[in-house]
């Protein structure tokens, strides 16, 4: 079983790779990775994700999921640490919701200037694509956590 976090750091790399080659392939340049940058929209996900997560009481097993295969959890452990990561991703399309109806609302109160739509429309889809590199992240979590829940079933079968 690979290490959570080096499959974590692999996939970062990857991202970064890939966003480079957007960015330097494109005849913007360096200027452009400003156009991905949009902080309200990463903040309201961020506090809908994390004060859910505590809320709902499940903040302590969604950090355990960094250590899955790292630290050995008993099948009870692993299903709360599989429902936490779950919640975290819901939770992540929440807040990406909430935040782009909000931009969509405010977006359609400023028709009257034809000129900023286009930008204010691109920053409008920065929440979704700020809940898809979260979820990037959270989807290996989740299969990482199944994966040794499974394996931890087929050693109590036997």
């Amino acid at each position: 079983m690979k290490n959570i976090r080096f499959v974590l750091l692999g996939q970062l790399i990857l991202l970064i790779l890939v966003f480079a080659i957007l960015i330097f392939g494109s005849s913007f340049g360096i200027s452009a990775a400003l156009w991905f940058v949009d902080l309200p929209s990463l903040i309201l996900i961020m506090v809908i994700l994390i004060p859910g997560l505590i809320i709902m009481g499940e903040w302590k097993d969604f950090l355990k999921a960094f250590s899955v295969g790292i630290r050995k959890y008993r099948l009870l452990e692993l299903k709360n640490i599989i429902e936490a990561v779950s919640a975290a991703q819901k939770l992540t399309i929440f807040g990406a919701l909430f935040a782009i109806i909000i931009s969509v609302i405010i977006i359609l109160g400023q028709l009257n200037d034809l000129e900023a739509l286009g930008a204010n429309l691109a920053v409008c889809m920065m929440a979704g694509l700020y809940a898809v590199i979260i979820e990037f992240f959270l989807l290996p979590l989740r299969l990482n956590a199944e994966r040794r829940m499974n394996e931890e079933m087929d050693l109590e079968d036997e």
